[in-house]
């Protein structure tokens, strides 16, 4: 499928959405923080170029499914490190785990569905920290209510992996004309999630 002007557009405004977040706005944060959210907005920051440079074609090379591991593996743990102290040890051994465990399992050929089930339980511990925690400690009154919003985009940012994930395995949840479609929007929408949550939270 051929990209767009406008999907380069809004992978474009992705970029530069992920760059602010790098640059601006997590100057005030303790050092884990900093090094997880780096990680994972420069990740996305990088992934949104290479998708603006090459085109769709550049999510068929086979190490896509383990780069956008990083993404919500990085994004929670800094989440969990800043927001929950009791579990910053037991979650950095199941970030470090789980990445292992999707590396190993999509460069080893498998004709099981062990490589699925990894990606499936990964992605959704991952998805399920980045929605639940700040829509949580936002409830508590822990933190801004504006803060949900970063758990608005942990609920895109675990839809658009599991498409992603599911898509590379080789059994898509949708389409890939309709995945592809949907694609920078989401992106887009899930960066200003976590963006605005951030900023205002």
């Amino acid at each position: 499928m051929k990209m767009t002007s406008l999907d380069r557009l809004l992978l474009l405004i992705t970029g530069l959405l992920s760059a602010y977040q790098i640059v601006v706005g997590i100057n005030d944060l303790s050092t884990a923080p900093i090094i997880a959210y780096t990680i994972a907005f420069g990740v996305l920051l990088v992934a949104g170029l290479l998708l603006i440079i090459l085109g769709f074609d550049a999510l068929d090379a086979p190490i896509v499914v383990i780069v956008s591991t990083i993404i919500p593996l990085t994004l929670s743990l800094g989440l969990v490190w800043e927001h929950s102290a009791a579990f910053r040890v037991p979650y950095l051994v199941f970030v470090v785990l789980g990445f292992l465990a999707v590396s190993i399992t999509r460069s080893t050929p498998m004709q099981n569905k062990l490589p699925t089930a990894t990606i499936a339980l990964v992605h959704g511990v991952a998805g399920l920290t980045i929605f639940l925690l700040p829509i949580v400690i936002a409830l508590q009154g822990q933190v801004q209510p504006a803060f949900a919003l970063v758990g608005v985009g942990g609920a895109l940012i675990g839809l658009g992996g599991l498409l992603l994930s599911f898509l590379k395995a080789g059994k898509p949840i949708l389409s890939r004309e309709t995945i592809l479609k949907v694609l920078p929007g989401l992106l887009l929408l899930m960066t200003a999630c976590f963006v605005a949550g951030f900023r205002f939270g």
